[in-house]
Order: structure tokens, then C-alpha cells, then sequence
């Protein structure tokens, strides 16, 4: 059996990351970014994808990288999910890397992009919609174009921030400069996580691989992306409990902390439970990745299936039980709750993992 528990190295990580988001990248600071053009924050993916080494911990020492695995990486998600950071770091430093490790062995201008993805130094990304799930079929999960014409794709997170777009096409994966391509934003419900509308051009970008070799990476890139979105989704409720157990220590009623209410306790402690089971299933999806488990699309799925429903009920809460004042734009719980039910729908709904499970564990829903 597995251990999921945090090893020290882990805890190291962790830590370095959350010093660094709190001093570059806090709630106060992103709450006035957002209301600008850009919500990331100048200089951040730099000192954690490139300083830290963060973009590369996928990525095998001999292409440049770090040479750990998807628990690490877990990890760093983790903590981009309690801080709501905008950074690239799950649409490049995961999706779009696990990508590129599948072809790599077989592509030589795939594993030379990985090197550089690695570095920190180059942002890529798949285009495909945010929505895109891994168990779809490959021709629907990837939207292939017809190479002989231009392609259009709405809702590809992160594609503003992109160097280099992965676009899936019907004679395979091209990656296409993103100076080549027209990417148009979008309003998105999560101002942190910007949305594009990318359209590519025929004849543009160099091929990566084949068709059937395109459909197998990208299916790899987003089942490692859902595996390790439930760890954002994990960090994010941890923030929002530990948020609310502290301003109801804090606010005081009949001269009481509001926290000491007994519906307030049991609905605090009914959260905790929820995130003890969340963590085991995001923990498990993580070291199934990383160990090359034959149960990770099902571990996988179930992850999603759990920690997407727990977010949204802990920021749900966070915004409730303070108050008024969780319901002003001033207090960072709508930015919690808002990435939360991005992540709702981001790389499968849990309706769909459902139907996932159902079809990987042979037990159909009734007619």
C-alpha cells in the first residue's frame, strides 16, 4: 500500500512555497490586481517556476528538470489553491508538460520544448477548452481541427500568459508560437484564472506527433491535470475552514465568539470531516500519477468526482458564515468561491468523473 502521508521533503516544499506566495503574492495584493488588465502578479512565475525549480518537477533531470513527481507537484498546487493564485502553473507546468513527457521519447522538438518549459523560462499550453475532460473521446477531449483550415477554441485558460500553444490538429499536435496565433480574452466567473479564445492559422507551428500519438498525449496531459486540480481544489477548502474557524474565534455576539454557537460548530466540524476524505482522495490521485498506477484514470476520477463538490462547499461556507462582510468584494472568500466553481467545471464536471467511474468499474447507471 501506498504512503500518502507528506514525506520531508514534501513539507520542505510546501513551506517555500507558501513564504514565497505570502510575500508576492497575497489576498490584498491580488484583490487590486484583479481589477486590472492582468491579474498575474510581475515577477511571481519567475522566482516559482524558474528560482524554485516548480516548472520543472515533472520533467527528468537529463531534459533539465527536477526529476521528482506528481506528489511534489501536488504539493505546489496545494498552495496556489489556498492563495487562489494566478500563475500558469497547472495549464503549462502540468498539463502541457505531461503532454510533451509523452512524446518526448519519440519527438525530438518535444522534448526540446520540455527543456525549456522546465527552465521556467517558457510558458506553454494546450488548446483545448478548461472544460476539456480526460475521458472523453480523444476527437471531442481535444477539439482536432482540419489542418488545411485556421482553428478557433474558446475558453483556454491561462492562453494569454502562453509562449507556446499545443493545438491539437486532425494530422496531429503542433506547437504553434504564440506570436503566430490570435488570442482573444474572455470574461471569465474566476478573474484569477484568465480565459482566451485562440485561433490558429493553417500551416502554422512545427508538428509534434502523429494523430494517434496526439490523442494518447493530450488524453495523459489532462488525466494528470484532473489528478492534480483536486489538490487545488484541496488547498483552496483548507484555506477557507481555517479562514472561518478564525473570524469566528474573533467575532463576538452577546459576548460570545459566534464560533462558540453550537449549529456553527457542528457545520465547521461536518467541513473538517469532508476535508480529511478530500485529502485522501487528492493524496491518492497524486501518488497514483506519480507511481504509473494502472488504477490512476479510476483514482483519478474519484479525486475529481469528491474534492470538486468539497471546494465549493467549504467556500460556500467561508462566505456565509462571515457574514457580511464575506459578501464584499473587499474580503478575498468570493475569490475562493469563485475558484471554486471554475474548478467545478475545469477538466470534467463531477457528473462526468461519476459516469467515469461507472464505465472503468463496470457498474452502469440504472436505465
Amino acid at each position: 500500500m501506498s504512503d500518502l502521508l507528506y514525506s520531508e521533503t514534501e513539507d520542505d516544499l510546501r513551506a517555500a512555497v507558501r513564504s514565497l506566495l505570502t510575500d508576492r503574492a497575497g489576498h490584498q495584493e491580488l484583490l487590486g490586481r484583479i481589477e486590472t488588465d492582468s491579474p498575474y502578479v510581475p515577477g511571481l512565475w519567475k522566482a516559482l517556476a524558474g528560482d524554485m525549480g516548480a516548472a520543472g518537477l515533472l520533467v527528468p533531470e537529463k531534459l533539465g528538470g527536477q526529476g521528482a513527481s506528481h506528489r511534489e507537484a501536488a504539493v505546489v498546487l496545494e498552495e496556489l489553491g489556498r492563495a487562489a493564485t494566478p500563475a500558469p502553473y497547472l495549464t503549462s507546468a502540468v498539463v502541457a508538460t505531461q503532454t510533451l513527457l509523452t512524446l518526448a521519447g519519440d519527438s525530438a522538438p518535444a522534448a526540446e520544448l520540455l527543456s525549456a518549459l522546465a527552465t521556467g523560462g517558457t510558458v506553454a499550453v494546450l488548446a483545448v477548452p478548461l472544460t476539456a475532460s480526460p475521458y472523453a473521446d480523444p476527437a471531442t477531449a481535444s477539439p482536432c481541427a482540419d489542418p488545411a483550415t485556421a482553428s478557433t477554441v474558446t475558453g483556454v485558460a491561462d492562453a494569454v500568459a502562453a509562449d507556446v500553444l499545443l493545438v491539437p490538429r486532425a494530422d496531429g499536435l503542433y506547437a504553434v508560437p504564440a506570436g503566430e496565433a490570435t488570442v482573444e480574452p474572455q470574461t471569465p466567473l474566476d478573474l484569477t484564472r484568465p480565459l482566451a479564445r485562440v485561433t490558429t492559422e493553417a500551416g502554422t507551428g512545427t508538428r509534434l506527433a502523429g494523430p494517434d500519438e496526439a490523442r494518447a498525449a493530450v488524453r495523459r496531459g489532462l488525466l494528470a491535470g484532473a489528478g492534480l486540480l483536486a489538490s487545488e481544489q484541496l488547498g483552496l477548502a483548507e484555506w477557507c475552514l481555517e479562514e472561518t474557524v478564525r473570524h469566528t474565534r474573533e467575532r463576538h455576539q452577546f459576548n460570545r465568539p459566534v464560533g462558540s454557537f453550537q449549529a456553527l460548530k457542528h457545520r465547521m466540524a461536518q467541513l473538517w470531516l469532508d476535508l480529511v476524505g478530500a485529502r485522501a482522495a487528492a493524496r491518492a490521485a497524486a501518488d497514483a500519477l506519480a507511481t504509473g498506477s494502472p488504477d490512476a484514470p479510476l483514482t483519478v476520477a474519484v479525486a475529481q468526482a469528491y474534492c470538486s463538490k468539497v471546494a465549493v462547499r467549504a467556500a460556500e461556507e467561508c462566505v456565509q458564515l462571515h457574514g457580511g462582510i464575506g459578501m464584499t468584494w473587499e474580503h478575498p472568500a468570493h475569490l475562493a468561491l469563485k475558484r471554486a466553481k471554475s474548478d467545478q467545471l475545469a477538466l470534467g464536471s463531477a457528473g462526468r468523473h461519476q459516469d467515469a467511474i461507472a464505465a472503468l468499474v463496470d457498474l452502469p447507471a440504472p436505465a
